[in-house]
């Protein structure tokens, strides 16, 4: 037994991402603990299965890439997204999005559900997801001429949206609101600094502009008709005048809406344990309100305000404004 142990031991100190990971920042705060790699806070739990992504994730010419900041409507972007590009093979009434949680229809590149080994295995074209910035993906992913789809958040909705998801999947004592706001706004969060996250994005779209879709959760709230066309057509799927004059656009729009979404009895009920039991990510947790400014229930006037000047401050001089 101990022979055993002292080669699992060996093995383990011989894996050089193992040996790297050990030698990261780790840090508490959140429902689970966070690594500092390459400037971008992870799941210290995923930061193994990440840091394998850059040098092994094979993107293809075809590849649709979902990339978001984390609780900025990454499961309506997915939603809408597959519906949008699986309408030609799949109606509304038989579509998996009826049985399957968006979040499993459309995987996430390295994660659960999207081991690289997997996405090998998926036909083209590929509908795939990440919350990973540009500098922890492959290089290849802006040279080999894939889409990708990028959706952010104003910053202080997306701060709120982060805090109730984290206490809601957490199995421990409840984040206070004041903590969570001083981590947030230190850069200190899940895939953060949020500032680093939207402004890679933002001048990839920038640069290229024809492979790189940038879109704020805002603008799909107020206007879902417009941003459905341009993504249909960002994604070479665009609506024919027949689909626009039987209402196949409005029936999209409706079917992916989040109280659609949220009253599918399978986003009702179910969830899936993480990081070793530490946290349940409740399918319902997914679909919590959904609504712009909602900030001003939760935040003081005075943290709304320490916000705008962080997000001024740190987006100063780029064009990109909330």
């Amino acid at each position: 037994m101990a022979q055993v142990e002292s080669e699992i031991k060996e093995s383990s100190t011989n894996d050089p991402t193992e040996a790297l990971v050990a030698t990261l920042p780790t840090r508490e705060g959140w429902s689970t603990p966070l690594t500092l790699y390459n400037k971008c806070w992870l799941r210290s739990h995923m930061v193994r299965r990440f840091m394998l992504v850059r040098d092994n994730f094979k993107p293809r010419r075809d590849d649709i890439i979902l990339a978001t900041h984390p609780k900025s409507g990454t499961t309506w972007l997915k939603a809408l997204a597959f519906t949008i590009s699986a309408r030609s093979r799949c109606d509304l009434t038989d579509s998996p999005l009826l049985t399957t949680n968006p979040q499993r229809v459309v995987p996430f590149i390295g994660a659960v559900g999207g081991d690289l080994d997997f996405l090998e295995t998926l036909p083209s074209p590929r509908l795939l997801a990440t919350h990973l910035p540009p500098s922890l993906l492959p290089p290849a992913i802006s040279t080999v001429g894939c889409r990708v789809v990028y959706l952010c958040r104003e910053p202080k909705d997306a701060f709120v949206s982060r805090w109730h998801f984290d206490n809601k999947m957490g199995k421990g004592a409840p984040i206070a609101l004041d903590d969570a706001f001083s981590m947030f706004c230190e850069g200190f969060s899940p895939f953060g600094p949020f500032w680093d996250h939207y402004l890679q994005y933002w001048k990839e779209s920038l640069a290229r502009p024809q492979e790189v879709m940038f879109l704020k959760y805002e603008e799909i709230v107020s206007d879902p008709l417009t941003v459905v066309r341009k993504l249909a057509s960002f994604l070479d799927v665009p609506f024919t005048e027949e689909e626009e004059k039987s209402g196949v656009v409005d029936q999209v729009v409706s079917f992916c809406s989040f109280e659609s979404l949220r009253n599918l009895d399978v986003n009702k009920t179910g969830g899936a344990e993480r990081a070793g039991g530490k946290i349940f990510i409740q399918h319902s947790s997914l679909f919590r309100k959904g609504k712009v400014g909602d900030w001003v229930n939760h935040m003081s006037e005075e943290m709304g305000e320490k916000m705008d000047r962080l997000v001024e401050e740190k987006f100063k001089g780029s064009a990109l404004e909330f």
